[in-house]
């Protein structure tokens, strides 16, 4: 299973420095995309597959934001809180719709706050995922609102120490499909799994209408 404290593999790299709670990520050596030993599955979408019972990850839809040989970390996309991002980090309300929540991004570091963003010039952010989508520093945050035409607020994320993630795709707990910056950005997240194993197709359209509880079915 993914990592569920605050322990970060050996070696991974870190999502940046903490400024009260929130992460303001940067540029390293991993953001390349690809290195000798390891094909970065970074901005694809890990989904849940119908027999990973982990209360942490059932029934989620992940994307992968780093993968190397020192390990992986993503974001859950469809578990909103509770609590808005004006009563949490009050400082990133600006950024957001009025009522936004926070989203719950993972069980590592849940008391830190990262923010994704769609930018307008994808060279704007200080980590980029994919298709414009990326990491703001969140050095300044009212710099994020003109350069971003979207932003979601996460708390926490998902960690794999070297070769966990690998392992766990072996067998079969995760399906892959490439991820679309409206997944990041889903205001449907209770639709968001069978959504994207629609979207996949195939026997995976039958898996899309599984019932959540297996005795229904």
């Amino acid at each position: 299973m993914p990592l569920r404290d605050e322990t970060v593999a050996e070696g991974m790299p870190t999502l940046g420095a903490r400024r009260d709670r929130l992460l303001s990520v940067e540029r390293g050596g991993a953001g390349d995309g690809h290195n000798e030993c390891v094909e970065s599955l970074r901005g694809q979408l890990l989904i849940a597959s119908p027999a990973l019972l982990d209360p942490n990850f059932r029934r989620t839809v992940v994307l992968v934001t780093e993968h190397n040989e020192h390990g992986a970390a993503g974001l859950v996309l469809n578990r909103p809180s509770p609590a808005a991002v004006a009563e949490v980090v009050p400082v990133l309300e600006p950024l957001v719709e009025d009522g936004e929540p926070v989203w719950l991004g993972g069980p590592v570091q849940p008391e830190a706050v990262l923010v994704v963003g769609e930018f307008l010039d994808p060279d704007d952010a200080a980590v980029p995922l994919f298709d414009g989508l990326g990491f703001p520093s969140l050095e300044d945050p009212e710099e994020v609102l003109p350069a971003t035409t979207r932003r979601r607020v996460f708390a926490g994320y998902a960690g794999w120490a070297a070769g966990q993630l690998e392992n766990e795709i072996a067998r079969d707990d995760w399906i892959l499909e490439p991820a679309c910056s409206d997944d990041v950005f889903t205001e449907t997240p209770e639709a968001l799994w069978s959504d994207v194993l629609r979207r996949k197709g195939g026997v995976y359209e039958l898996v899309a209408r599984m019932p959540e509880d297996p005795s229904l079915n």
